[in-house]
């Protein structure tokens, strides 16, 4: 990877997202970041005290955040090569439970949010950059209690194939990464309890082949494999998933 390369990473202040930006500063990269989690972005700000990392807070539901992200793309970075599209709030629950404002946040900031800063970054990227989108195993499989989820991760899959065919012209690249159980904070679903996540972490070991958790670092190893060295790829989606949506061990 070239050392003057300039990113963007929505969702970078934790978990994956972090990752990525480290990977990327670790590269000689130039990287604005943001999430929404004031308590995140503040220690990101003294984790990553670089010249080169540039700390935003930003709510991806909002579209005058949004907006406020491109002129700060604009004016700090001018001219992008790569954006990680890594927003996302999921809750789980039965059908029974879901109530129209979960189902609303929960679409806003993963899809709403993808697309539209898609959208307003778009004009932003160089002739040979490249945009990933995080997706989850969720988009390939059915798992009771995570139907909303799983429908705003099948959707950005969506607005990636399509964007991929559409920025063709333009020479850039559009993939995803597919993840599955990965040892975040979060564990991947913002209302869990402590119990819940103790839970998710053995309900992880047992389903996925390899038998453990992704660390955030192997998963963004593969996020910037798709970002600058899979030169003759797009539209495609790379599961990370430990085999879990791709063999039977």
């Amino acid at each position: 990877m070239n050392p003057s390369k300039r990113a963007v990473v929505t969702g970078g202040t934790h978990g994956i997202g972090l990752a990525v930006v480290k990977a990327l500063l670790a590269e000689g990269a130039e990287v604005v970041l943001t999430g929404n989690n004031e308590k995140n972005v503040e220690a990101a700000r003294s984790e990553l005290a670089s010249g080169r990392a540039h700390v935003l807070r930003s709510d991806a539901g909002s579209m005058a955040d949004i907006e406020a992200l491109g002129r700060y793309v604009e004016s700090t970075l001018g001219r992008v090569d790569f954006v990680f599209v890594n927003v996302g709030y999921a809750e789980t629950g039965p059908i029974e439970g879901v109530t129209e404002a979960a189902y609303d946040k929960m679409f806003a900031i993963k899809t709403k949010g993808a697309f539209f800063t898609t959208q307003r970054l778009l004009p932003l990227v160089s002739k040979g950059g490249s945009f990933v989108f995080t997706t989850a195993v969720l988009d390939g499989l059915g798992y009771a209690d995570t139907s909303v989820a799983t429908g705003t991760v099948t959707a950005v899959r969506g607005f990636a194939k399509s964007f991929a065919a559409e920025f063709l012209p333009r020479g850039i690249r559009v993939n995803v990464i597919s993840p599955g159980f990965t040892q975040t904070p979060s564990m991947g679903f913002a209302t869990m309890t402590e119990e819940e996540k103790a839970a998710n972490q053995r309900l992880g070991e047992d389903l996925t082949p390899m038998s453990r958790h992704a660390s955030p670092e192997e998963i963004a190893a593969a996020v910037m494999y798709l970002a600058f060295d899979a030169t003759f790829t797009t539209g495609t989606v790379l599961h990370a998933d430990g085999g879990l949506g791709q063999v039977m061990a």
